[in-house]
């Protein structure tokens, strides 16, 4: 591998980390940014939601706007304009400059991830595919573990503006390295490209349907919960706009000749297959990272940063996992890695469907040290699997969708666990009340427990609560609430097993090569 290869492999891993890090990196400065702004929690959240938007939009489409801006160019042209809105986030004087803004570094973040996938991809031979993979791979699953640790430190020593200035310095070294060593790949200056690239081609209905469904649905996602889904009259009619807007763009690009997204791609086994897997995938990934900080807040009662830190050996073990893959693939089927990773998973959200309001930080451990080598026996193949029959715009063109679809399935379970994870907790504290009343003999037993405690600490007295009969009580209600949240944790985790393990379907359907590295070599 030349020189030339590693600072391109470095540039990509750079661009798709800057990416996938600013998705979470805004989530453990909310409070900050809300006090520092004089905005309430609802409008903040537009700081997130509007990234999401943009960035879902762009991403399966990413392949198209390559191929017509060139590849050089457009890659350049994003860090730019990434780097450029990161630096306008972190000077934006009120809260709909700093959206805007937002909105437009997720337009230009679409395009790292996938164009940085294809890069690395290309670098390597084909019977290295699936090193290649391991690589993005390491910056893919990294990256939200990075996130949260990055925000709490720079919040907390630099303010809150700092976790939009740290991209500045990355993406300008990130830009310059892409102008410099980064080349347009052959198929785009071959003869027939050329009318692909006219400009009578653009699909401009194309893009305006993607738009309009993908980001009607995607605001569902971001705002369902905080709006209470379809009692609210703007979500229904936002869904509405969804469906329309999404139906309306699978007629519109099955029938013209170059469509924005090359839908006919999903008619393959390889390709529909793997888009299920991998919207579980994104389920799996993000469903955990966002239930299990709430678990910990709860019920450990750690700080952002510290949580944020709870990951990092998890990610850890996904890096040093994908450096297994590549010579496991050699000697097994593709199936065998992929279960093997399913299993991993299960396993890992098995050990977390027993934890108690006992649990401490050291439980995590292994769960998240078993979830993080499974993430890489599951992220690696089915890269690797879905890429392997396709090469040039058509390859970039399931790169592009692929992500798309962890992207969404990683919106569509935050949103859902979010929903069910209240709802679990209002159910089960009205079961929970009946038996911990201190009315019922259970609970009357648990309250004259309560009150020795805190008549021998002498707690009322010293904290000022008055009658110490109402510290009881709310000590009462304490536990009722922290034990209903602990079993809608506990809940939640048997859901994320049961999707985990519909894995397994699409696993042993899609058709694939007997060995990755290996058969690749041949298409």
């Amino acid at each position: 591998m030349t020189p030339t290869n590693i600072i391109i492999i470095v540039t990509s891993i750079m661009a798709a980390l800057l990416e996938i890090i600013d998705t979470s990196i805004v989530n453990v400065a909310v409070p900050t940014m809300m006090g520092n702004l004089g905005v309430t929690l609802d409008e903040i959240s537009w700081v997130s939601t509007a990234y999401m938007i943009a960035n879902s939009i762009v991403l399966p489409i990413a392949a198209w706007f390559g191929s017509r801006l060139g590849r050089k160019r457009y890659f350049t042209g994003a860090i730019a304009v990434f780097t450029a809105a990161s630096l306008a986030c972190g000077l934006a004087p009120n809260l709909p400059l700093l959206v805007l803004f937002r909105l437009i570094q997720g337009f230009a973040g679409g395009a790292l991830l996938p164009t940085s996938q294809m890069l690395i991809t290309e670098q390597f031979p084909k019977e290295k595919a699936t090193l290649a993979m391991g690589i993005f791979g390491m910056s893919v699953m990294i990256g939200p573990a990075l996130g949260p640790v990055l925000g709490g430190y720079l919040t907390d020593t630099f303010g809150w503006r700092s976790i939009f200035n740290v991209n500045v310095p990355l993406g300008i070294i990130a830009g310059i390295l892409s102008y410099m060593y980064v080349t347009s790949p052959k198929y785009e200056t071959e003869a027939g490209a050329a009318p692909r690239k006219a400009k009578g081609s653009v699909d401009w209905t194309g893009f305006a349907l993607l738009s309009l469904g993908v980001g009607c649905f995607q605001y569902i996602l971001e705002r369902g919960q905080a709006d209470d889904w379809f009692n609210s009259k703007s979500i229904t009619a936002i869904a509405i706009l969804a469906v329309i807007g999404t139906l309306t763009f699978i007629w519109w690009e099955l029938r013209i000749e170059n469509p924005i997204m090359n839908l006919r791609l999903m008619k393959s086994r390889v390709v529909s297959g793997g888009a299920f897997l991998m919207a579980a995938l994104g389920i799996v990934i993000y469903a955990l990272t966002f239930v299990v900080p709430i678990f910990v807040d709860n019920v450990v009662h750690m700080t952002a940063m510290q949580t944020g830190l709870l990951f990092i050996p998890g990610s850890l073990a996904t890096s040093v996992a994908m450096g297994m893959v590549d010579p496991a693939a050699k000697k097994f089927h593709p199936r065998v890695l992929l279960s093997f990773g399913v299993a991993l998973c299960a396993v890992s959200v098995l050990m977390m469907s027993h934890f108690t309001t006992s649990t401490g930080g050291d439980d995590l451990f292994w769960p998240l040290i078993v979830r993080g080598v499974g993430l890489a026996f599951l992220f690696v193949p089915i890269v690797t699997v879905t890429n392997y029959p396709f090469q040039g715009e058509e390859l970039e063109q399931v790169s592009g969708m692929m992500n798309f679809f962890r992207q969404i399935g990683g919106s569509i379970g935050i949103a859902s666990l979010s929903t069910l994870l209240t709802r679990f907790g209002k159910q089960n504290y009205l079961d929970l009340m009946p038996k911990i009343s201190p009315f019922s003999p259970g609970g009357n037993q648990l309250y004259a427990q309560i009150a020795v405690d805190t008549a021998h600490s002498g707690l009322s007295k010293n904290i000022g609560m008055g009658m110490s009969q109402t510290l009881n009580v709310k000590a009462l209600w304490g536990r009722a609430m922290g034990q209903s949240f602990v079993m809608s944790f506990d809940q939640l985790c048997w859901i994320i097993l049961f999707i985990t393990l519909a894995m397994l379907i699409p696993v042993f359907i899609m058709q694939m090569p007997r060995r990755m590295s290996v058969n690749l070599n041949a298409h």
